[in-house]
């Protein structure tokens, strides 16, 4: 299990098995792109800008039409590692897309949670895989460092033990306190 990403899948995990499944026809205004080519070339995108991948996991849907996945990267800093949720489409149903965060979440239900998103393309017939991802690449990159000093921010701005516990306590005691008073206000209301 990852400790930067989390992949959910009613149909089973795969790990780079994507280059079996099969791709569906083109249309006129719909190119479907196979999983494995985005994948790939999202690797070597990644690798062109000496950023490795640590791990990764996938998952299709059962009609193999779409896909799901997470890449933990080697790119990070002191105690954190960033990582790109990856969803594909082969069936118009979203958007060729990816994610990145110290933390993603990429379920099956379309649930896709990361800090960036800079890829968010239609497979049309005038997309450029190599160009979209090689652009959101850079755009990820280019947001590392925003990412990086929050997480900096948070370690400076961090609560002693004593006034962690004043604040659970306070926000205990505050709850309850309103939990009464709107009880009290809807009951005079009857």
């Amino acid at each position: 299990m990852s400790e930067t990403s989390t992949l959910i899948s009613c149909t089973g995990k795969s790990t780079r098995e994507l280059a079996k499944l099969p791709t569906p026809p083109a249309t006129e205004t719909h190119i479907p792109i196979p999983h494995a080519a985005v994948v790939e070339t999202l690797v070597e995108t990644l690798s062109h800008r000496h950023i490795g991948v640590v791990g990764d996991e996938f998952a299709a849907s059962s009609d193999a039409i779409e896909m799901f996945g997470v890449l933990d990267l080697e790119a990070g800093f002191e105690g954190c590692r960033f990582a790109i949720g990856i969803r594909n489409a082969n069936n118009k149903r979203f958007r060729l897309a990816y994610t990145v965060e110290l933390r993603v979440f990429v379920c099956h239900n379309l649930a896709f949670r990361g800090d960036y998103t800079p890829v968010l393309a239609k497979h049309s017939k005038h997309f450029s895989l190599e160009d979209a991802l090689s652009i959101g690449v850079d755009w990820m990159q280019r947001n590392f460092d925003p990412m990086r000093q929050q997480v900096e921010h948070w370690r400076v701005q961090q609560l002693s033990g004593e006034m962690a516990r004043l604040t659970i306590y306070r926000a205990f005691i505050e709850g309850a306190l309103l939990e009464e008073f709107l009880e009290a206000r809807f009951s005079e209301s009857l």
